[in-house]
């Protein structure tokens, strides 16, 4: 098979926001404040170096367990960070997707999600999928229940017809899956995607991972070998 060229698409786990402010002796929301405002660099970084498909776990079904003055403060800032970014973003040629369930979402981060997706729907320098409400068990069923009420045969399912329903119908798997401040779960993300995703995991806090982080995780990929599942 060969060594890896950069990959296509990049996953990130952004984990560490929490811990970077405690650090600190600053407040969680703090933390992900920073957080936020460190994508953009990221984004760039891949940018450069050929990504082509970039996908930020940002709020998970689970992150609902939360207290509630956190939950609070996230939905807030998802609405502030997209007025505040759309328009960068939006010059710099990337286009936005969400990825996960809208309608259990408040309505001012709803109508923040559809403007950001209406506004770079033409862009085609980078893709960024925001999986926001996003959990994989949950894609799944809600992929398996469509697919039974539109055939009621299931002996005729196959692998395809359940990735055609999913979030991610029209974004091709990840190749790399990152997840900072050291961890190493999946965390019930992209599960059904990430079957041959190679993994990556470094100990820098998100709000402090940078250019050289991204360059460290792609160098890291081009040593690896992909079998998938072959010799």
């Amino acid at each position: 098979m060969g060594k890896n060229k950069d990959p296509r698409h990049v996953a990130i786990i952004m984990d560490g926001n929490g811990r970077w402010a405690t650090h600190r002796g600053l407040t969680r929301s703090t933390g992900h404040e920073k957080g936020t405002l460190n994508i953009q660099n990221v984004l760039r970084a891949f940018s450069d170096r050929g990504v082509a498909f970039v996908t930020l776990y940002a709020f998970s079904t689970e992150n609902w367990n939360r207290p509630q003055s956190e939950v609070d403060s996230l939905m807030s800032l998802t609405v502030s960070s997209i007025t505040e970014q759309l328009d960068q973003l939006n010059s710099e040629g990337i286009k936005i997707t969400h990825l996960g369930e809208k309608f259990s979402l408040p309505t001012d981060v709803k109508q923040a999600i559809k403007r950001c997706e209406s506004l770079t729907s033409s862009n085609e320098k980078l893709v960024l999928n925001i999986a926001f409400n996003y959990g994989g068990r949950t894609e799944i069923v809600k992929a398996v229940k469509q697919l039974l009420e539109e055939n009621p045969h299931p002996e005729e399912i196959t692998e395809e017809h359940i990735s055609s329903r999913l979030y991610t119908k029209e974004i091709p798997d990840p190749d790399m899956i990152i997840r900072t401040a050291g961890e190493m779960r999946l965390s019930n993300f992209l599960i059904w995607q990430s079957a041959y995703s190679e993994y990556y995991s470094t100990n820098t806090l998100w709000p402090d991972f940078d250019e050289s982080d991204v360059a460290e995780a792609l160098d890291e990929y081009s040593k690896r070998t992909r079998k998938f599942g072959e010799l």
